[in-house]
């Protein structure tokens, strides 16, 4: 087993700027936690570029690497709970964060945040779905859960051209439900491919504007954007209604009044995809390699190399993403 590995590399600068390169690093740069694995794997998300890019709220201390999506095999286990060559799965908890992520060759993790991959997928299945499609999964589930069905109506999905989005909307066709897209892009063939019937810019969401409630769109949605879209989502679901929230990208603060509750009976479902408990991981993994798998998981993602995780970054930021982009540690 070499002692040194590639990674991506985030240096702070004196000037509040941030450095990218990727770096050879050594195993004792590692923290010293249970379980070291040999990452083959990662995925990109919105929150690897706020880490990036200086984000202090996801990100504290620099120099740091990002990735919150590793899928790899077991090197050594100090807690003998793995073997060495296990499958493995590693997203959420402080990976990527504070703790060295998933976009290098190695991570060192304790064992309690650890997941087996299933049997039914590859390492680079897994990666594809990501912690956007699992994201997907529990926003889906949530509604399922609350008693919506394809029958109802229309599911709105906003921000549809993202990974979460995308992975939304694929899921939701699978179990026969109508998609109502929502974007900012021009990716109307794109959307349509995965399963969107219709396909409108997100802005008209909020063209309800300061409205105490407007007509019902949407038998349920899954918000993906936060701020105002959020808000004005559930003033325009219909009777008996569902929104799952799982994002903050258009902002973090919204407005809104009861009445869509109490005259309506409208359910706002946040969904956590980060500190749920490691049994629930399991579960939503099984989910998605089973009840929620998707066939052509290939045309959903991009994969990518390391290096090249330095151009995809701040296409998160700046909103012209689309799709999920899977980075494979072995590809040069």
């Amino acid at each position: 087993m070499t002692d040194t590995f590639k990674a991506l590399w985030v240096e702070e600068t004196t000037d509040n700027k941030y450095l990218h390169s990727i770096k050879q690093r050594q195993l004792s740069d590692l923290p010293d936690n249970e379980v070291l694995i040999e990452v083959q794997y990662s995925s990109l998300n919105y929150k690897d570029a706020l880490s990036a890019f200086g984000n202090k709220g996801v990100t504290k201390d620099y120099p740091h690497t990002p990735g919150i999506d590793a899928a790899g095999v077991v090197l050594s286990d100090t807690t003998g709970q793995f073997n060495q060559g296990d499958k493995v799965l590693v997203f959420g908890y402080d990976l990527g964060m504070n703790t060295p992520g998933g976009l290098a060759q190695r991570i060192s993790v304790p064992a309690n945040w650890i997941v087996p991959c299933p049997s039914s997928l590859t390492l680079k299945d897994a990666m594809i779905y990501g912690t956007g499609g699992l994201t997907a999964a529990m926003c889906i589930d949530k509604l399922i859960l609350m008693g919506a069905k394809p029958n109802d109506g229309a599911v709105a999905v906003t921000g549809a051209s993202g990974g979460v989005g995308s992975m939304t909307i694929a899921i939701l066709h699978k179990l026969g439900f109508e998609i109502i897209a929502y974007t900012g892009k021009s990716d109307d063939a794109y959307l349509r491919q995965l399963g969107a019937s219709e396909v409108l810019h997100r802005d008209q969401i909020n063209e309800i504007g300061s409205k105490p409630m407007g007509r019902g769109l949407w038998a349920h949605a899954i918000d993906t954007l936060g701020g105002d879209y959020l808000a004005n989502i559930v003033k325009q679901l219909k009777p008996g209604g569902g929104v799952s929230a799982c994002g903050l990208a258009a902002g973090v603060n919204f407005q809104l009044n009861v009445f869509p509750f109490i005259t309506r009976g409208v359910s706002l479902l946040g969904v956590d995809s980060v500190n749920i408990p490691l049994q629930q991981k399991r579960y939503f993994w099984q989910k998605v390699s089973d009840e929620y798998y998707l066939d052509n998981l290939a045309s959903f993602s991009h994969c990518i190399s390391l290096e090249e995780v330095l151009a995809i970054l701040p296409k998160f930021l700046d909103g012209t993403v689309q799709g999920r982009y899977v980075v494979d540690l072995n590809k040069s």
